[in-house]
This record gives C-alpha cells, sequence and structure tokens, in this order.
C-alpha cells in the first residue's frame, strides 16, 4: 500500500459516517390533515433514507397555517437529492434540504402567451436560473390557451436573495415577452 495521508473526522466536518452513510436535516411545511406527516416520511424511506429523529410541533403554524416539522436522517450521499426531489415530487414544502435554506418566499403573477412560450420551460428557467423553487401555481386562461394568460408562482428562494431573484425574473420575463408583476418588497415602498 501506498502512503495514504491521515485524516480525521474531526478536521473535516463533512465527512461521512461510518458505510458511506451521512446524517442530514430536512425542514418541512405540513398541512394540518391527517395522514400528511405519514405522507412526508414516505418518500424518505422509499428512497433509502433512515430517519434518526422527527420533530412536530402542531401548535406552531407558520406563517402559510401549515406546520413546521424537521426530519434528521441519514443516507448515502448519492441518494439524498434524489429524497429532497421525492418529497417535491409528493407535494411536500421543503423549506430546507441539508445547507440548502429557502427562507423567503415571493410571489409574481406573469401575463402573456404564458402557454405558446412554453410554461413548463419558463418555470424551470426560474429554477434554475433564479435558484427558486416554485411552490404553487395557479394559471388563468379565460381565453384558451392560444390567448393571453396569467400565473400566480410563489416562489421560495434563498434568504436575502429577493431583488437578484426578482432580476432573473425580469430577464425571463423580457425574453418571452411576459409582462411580470412583482411584490412590494422591504424598503421599495415610497
Amino acid at each position: 500500500m501506498g502512503n495514504v495521508p491521515a485524516s480525521s473526522d474531526e478536521d473535516d466536518p463533512d465527512a461521512e459516517t461510518d458505510g458511506g452513510v451521512r446524517a442530514y436535516t430536512v425542514r418541512l411545511e405540513l398541512v394540518d390533515e391527517p395522514g400528511e406527516l405519514l405522507s412526508a416520511l414516505a418518500p424518505i424511506a422509499d428512497n433509502g433514507g433512515n430517519l434518526l429523529s422527527i420533530h412536530h410541533e402542531r401548535g406552531n403554524i407558520t406563517p402559510r397555517g401549515h406546520i413546521p416539522v424537521e426530519v434528521d436522517m441519514e443516507c448515502p450521499p448519492d441518494r439524498f437529492d434524489g429524497i429532497v426531489e421525492a418529497l417535491r415530487d409528493a407535494g411536500i414544502n421543503v423549506i430546507q434540504a441539508g445547507e440548502e435554506h429557502y427562507g423567503e418566499e415571493i410571489s409574481v403573477v406573469l401575463i402573456g402567451h404564458l402557454v405558446e412560450t412554453d410554461l413548463s420551460n419558463t418555470l424551470s428557467r426560474i429554477e434554475d436560473e433564479a435558484d427558486a423553487i416554485v411552490q404553487d401555481l395557479s394559471l388563468t386562461s379565460p381565453e384558451g390557451t392560444d390567448g393571453v394568460a396569467s400565473a400566480r408562482a410563489r416562489l421560495a428562494i434563498n434568504s436575502g436573495r429577493s431583488t437578484e431573484a426578482l432580476e432573473t425574473i425580469r430577464t425571463i420575463g423580457t425574453d418571452k415577452d411576459l409582462t411580470v408583476v412583482e411584490p412590494l418588497l422591504a424598503g421599495d415602498a415610497a
């Protein structure tokens, strides 16, 4: 065997635990309905996660009227992103996944030929380029899919990134000839 540098888990905060498994924390918001917690835990188990602890306070309600739940789990690092994706695919509102923390929420309205300009592509670009998560979408198209439509998108973004996210969304709107109606942010009011 050649020389292998000695390392210590104490020196590397990202060091894996025994067996190639790491501990992660996922913060969720759940609707206060029977079975919601079980629905949120199933994607974790189904994708190779092992639950370590669950902190669930029914009396602590978020501004959206949901219940915050903190789940500590362990899994191989290559499975973590799949677990987070499975949670989101199941309709679970993921507020924090590991170090990825979406501490702010903004809503924007997009107006224009949303279907003709590929709404799916628009939403994907918002998620990728604005580093946001589309948590909720409402589409109104009174003239049918060929006409002008409006969509309200509720987005989760990283704390302190509202201004940059909105600039990116404006650019996407310009690229697709869409009107972007955006919220007033703190400090914008005259």
